[in-house]
């Protein structure tokens, strides 16, 4: 297992496509209809292996991804939190790539912190190793704690999209931090 970064109570490490307890986990966060509210739906079993084959493919491609939240204290699966890029499109002749962080944990572990201090650990990442001097947080307009998240990560709403999904419009805060 490859790690990449180190919390107080966190290690974040890739993904890993045969183990067990990856896919376990991710199913576990992305096949509940409550974690996964501002996606619409809870992904199937396809979208689930679809989801851990694209962070694979980024660690790869790019030399990063969303990678596995690793409760120290437990050794538990308790979440996903890194950095991809996204293609952003605000009109036809107007689109950008941006590095985000995204975090998405187990429910159970909501509202202790841990998204928190997974994301600010990212941020460094992308400032300190990368030597990026941006990061961006795209967050649902109905995803309050999501925005608490990069808020509590020093970022600011810089803009609004509109991304379609599962056939629905969703307006997407898209918030930023500057080193």
């Amino acid at each position: 297992m490859k790690k990449i970064l180190e919390t107080k109570r966190l290690i974040l490490r890739e993904l890993e496509k045969h183990n067990e307890k990856d896919y376990k986990g991710l199913s576990s966060i992305l096949q509940d209809e409550k974690t996964m509210y501002a996606y619409e739906h809870a992904f199937s079993d396809d979208e689930v292996i679809e989801w851990l084959n694209n962070q694979i493919n980024r660690y790869r491609n790019y030399g990063f991804g969303l990678w596995a939240c690793i409760l120290k204290e437990n050794n538990e699966f308790i979440g996903q939190c890194g950095l991809t890029i996204q293609k952003i499109n605000k009109k036809i002749h107007n689109s950008y790539e941006l590095l985000e962080i995204g975090y998405l944990f187990n429910k159970n572990y909501w509202h202790y912190g841990f998204a928190s201090e997974a994301a600010i650990s990212c941020k460094n990442y992308a400032f300190e190793v990368l030597k990026e001097n941006r990061v961006y947080s795209i967050i649902r307009d109905n995803n309050i704690s999501s925005q608490n998240v990069a808020i509590r990560n020093g970022m600011k709403i810089i803009d609004t999209i509109v991304k379609h999904y599962y056939n629905i419009d969703m307006l997407h805060y898209i918030f930023c931090a500057e080193n």
